[in-house]
């Protein structure tokens, strides 16, 4: 055989080496385990998935949760930190932000003389301002707001999506890897759980464009106490806001 064409030869079985080769590792790539080195909730049904999210949320005994919720068609942004027995962090609607505190069953609401002026006269909106004021449970501020600060009932009426339960591939929340699943193909909500230490959740987009919500710091404790009584103010039995 010629030389040149011996040559040619040893070339071209070379190349459809390195072809054979590059196939092998692209095959390699895209057959790898995707809950390699994960909590192994990302093989499990749906269901399963959900159920075990809501269990290690329950079991925590803090978390913070930041983001927005559609309520009686008002939006709420919240930045919340949360644990069995209280709750504190702000919140702002229509333009408004006001700080809230619970401690065990007392919640305090602390906001400037502008929040308070509304439905409030001058003189009283200026003694509040800036001070935590006593929502009694009569008022309904109390029924309104408490639930913000509430961790069994945030999550509660959180975490279940709605329709039929389907996965939606792993994804990455800020760099930890997570398993979506969602409600009705996403029209009843997704839900992003953690598939590193335990299945917290990390991500829910409500059903209906009611929000999106970030959870966050699971597990890690914080000291909810009541304010001093110098900047406290008991305003009776019904709050001046309408």
């Amino acid at each position: 055989m010629p030389q040149g064409r011996t040559r040619r030869t040893a070339l071209l079985s070379a190349a459809c080496a390195l072809a054979v080769t590059g196939a092998m590792v692209l095959t390699g790539c895209s057959s790898e385990d995707p809950d390699a080195g994960t909590n192994g909730v990302g093989k499990l049904a749906p269901d399963r998935i959900q159920a075990k999210t809501r269990a290690a949320a329950d079991a925590a005994p803090a978390l913070r949760l930041s983001g927005t919720v559609v309520t009686s068609g008002r939006t709420y942004k919240l930045d919340m930190r949360l644990k069995a027995d209280g709750g504190t962090g702000s919140v702002t609607s229509e333009g408004a932000t006001f700080g809230l505190l619970r401690v065990g069953e007392q919640l305090y609401l602390k906001a400037d003389a502008d929040f308070w002026s509304h439905g409030g006269d001058a003189g009283t909106a200026g003694k509040l301002d800036g001070k935590y004021v006593k929502v009694p449970q009569g008022d309904p501020a109390y029924k309104k707001f408490s639930g913000f600060t509430d961790k069994a009932v945030l999550l509660d009426g959180l975490l279940t999506l709605h329709g039929k339960l389907a996965t939606d591939g792993h994804h990455d929340q800020s760099g930890t890897r997570t398993i979506r699943i969602t409600g009705d193909a996403g029209s009843g909500g997704t839900l992003d759980v953690s598939l590193q230490g335990q299945p917290y959740p990390l991500r829910l987009v409500r059903a209906g464009s009611a929000g999106t919500l970030r959870f966050s710091d699971w597990g890690k404790d914080f000291t909810v106490t009541e304010p001093a009584k110098s900047e406290t103010v008991d305003y009776g039995k019904q709050l001046p806001t309408s």
